[in-house]
């Protein structure tokens, strides 16, 4: 393929191929994230033509996020067995897949099957722990600003997709918006197969940062089977830090994901706000999220990771008290996009470092596959328990209120995690 002469060609130049190998992870999961995030801005078109509810849009939306979450701990088995650039071209198939035959479904099972359950295995299979993954294998250094850039792909799939998807709704139909998830896929995935490599030495290259004098030969991989992860969380379930990152996680799913991402549209239209400058803020928060979790990526491999969870879980939670008062006007909405978006997946980075710091490198992608489920889990509690709110009560209030308050929780809870585990984890190399 291309991506040795490639590699080579940057080398002499003085450009890593890490980088390209960055930027292929950024666009894998800023498509996976669009097309995720596209069926909140669907859900009134869909009721308006099926004459599906809330409740029954977002129950099949759940399944797509039970999935993500679930196949989080074996994306790892995947990508070891397979090799990063088959697990990113299946997964972005089943993507492009779901999204393409979703413009000919008729009845509600059909949308279960393609958003539910084709879009959550496509977006599972590569989720987070393609970036851990990616930052541990290609980076001796800076990896806690990679796992922020990676993560911060999301917000910008939001960033640029939902306000276009959202024009194309208003003016040409809910089924001309997939086609631009639908494209970025297919390109995307062509990148893939041209350039992705599993390894630096796959090109001759030693990791980003490393020193010149070590070895280009990589120590064979650690045998793993289906079993793997269900050993990895029998070893760990014992640990008090684990359980604490696991329930922060499932708040931070149920207070994002499965809420804002889901459902931010249609609450905005239940105040007389159209979908073009509702999803216009769910941009602006993508902006800066995109900010904040690069920061946050930044000041991980700084600071007591702890304390940065406390200020981004309860920030959160007051914005989240703070939206039903802002009245749905520029100022209160933009107030709201701008604390509630800097810190979307901020929470990511800090979350892995502890997660390194606590279990080791070796474990770490495991152990944080599982607590990613926990977010996912979280993410579908919330998509389900929103919509059935909105449909019993005809108001999105209550959902608000207890995601708000869920995140303060999570804030006091980060701080029982022991301080020493902190430490390490702010003292880690980046």
């Amino acid at each position: 393929m291309l991506s040795y002469p490639f590699s080579q060609w940057l080398a002499r130049r003085g450009v890593h191929f890490a980088w390209v190998i960055v930027a292929i992870t950024f666009l894998t999961a800023l498509t996976s994230s669009a097309a995720l995030g596209l069926p909140g801005a669907l859900m009134q078109p869909l009721s308006r033509e099926f004459g599906w509810d809330a409740e029954q849009i977002s129950s099949a939306l759940a399944v797509r996020f039970v999935l993500f979450g679930l196949m989080g701990p074996f994306a790892a088995i995947l990508m070891e067995r397979f090799g990063l650039r088959n697990v990113i071209c299946v997964a972005l198939g089943l993507i492009a897949a779901g999204m393409l035959l979703a413009t000919r479904m008729t009845q509600f099972w059909h949308l279960v099957a393609l958003w539910g359950i084709l879009l959550g295995l496509g977006s599972g299979m590569t989720a987070l722990v393609l970036s851990a993954v990616v930052a541990n294998r290609w980076f001796e250094t800076h990896r806690g600003l990679v796992v922020g850039v990676l993560t911060a792909s999301s917000a910008t799939g939001q960033l640029l997709f939902l306000p276009v998807g959202a024009w194309l709704i208003e003016h040409y139909g809910w089924r001309t918006a997939v086609m631009p998830v639908f494209a970025a896929c297919a390109i995307v995935a062509v990148l893939a197969f041209l350039c992705m490599r599993n390894r630096p030495q796959d090109v001759a290259l030693r990791p980003y940062g490393a020193d010149p004098a070590t070895p280009l030969m990589v120590a064979p991989a650690a045998k793993m089977t289906f079993a793997t992860p269900f050993l990895i969380l029998r070893s760990v379930a014992a640990n008090r830090t684990f359980w604490i990152l696991f329930g922060t996680f499932f708040i931070c799913g149920l207070s994002t994901n499965g809420l804002i991402q889901t459902h931010f549209i249609s609450l905005c239209g239940d105040s007389g706000l159209s979908a073009v400058p509702a999803a216009s803020v769910l941009a602006m928060m993508g902006a800066f999220d995109l900010f904040g979790t690069i920061l946050s990526g930044w000041l991980s491999d700084r600071y007591d990771n702890r304390k940065l969870l406390f200020w981004y879980y309860g920030l959160r939670g007051l914005s989240l008290f703070w939206l039903p008062y802002s009245e749905f006007t520029l100022y209160g909405l933009s107030l709201f996009a701008m604390f509630y978006g800097l810190d979307w997946i901020a929470t990511v980075p800090p979350t892995v470092k502890l997660v390194g710091a606590t279990f080791g490198r070796e474990r770490a992608g495991m152990v944080f596959g599982w607590i990613f489920a926990g977010h996912q889990l979280g993410a579908a509690v919330a998509a389900y328990g929103a919509g059935r709110i909105r449909t019993l009560m005809l108001t999105y209030n209550p959902a608000l209120f207890a995601a708000g308050a869920a995140c303060l929780v999570a804030a006091l809870l980060v701080l029982a995690i022991q301080r020493q585990k902190a430490a390490v984890a702010a003292a880690q190399p980046a």
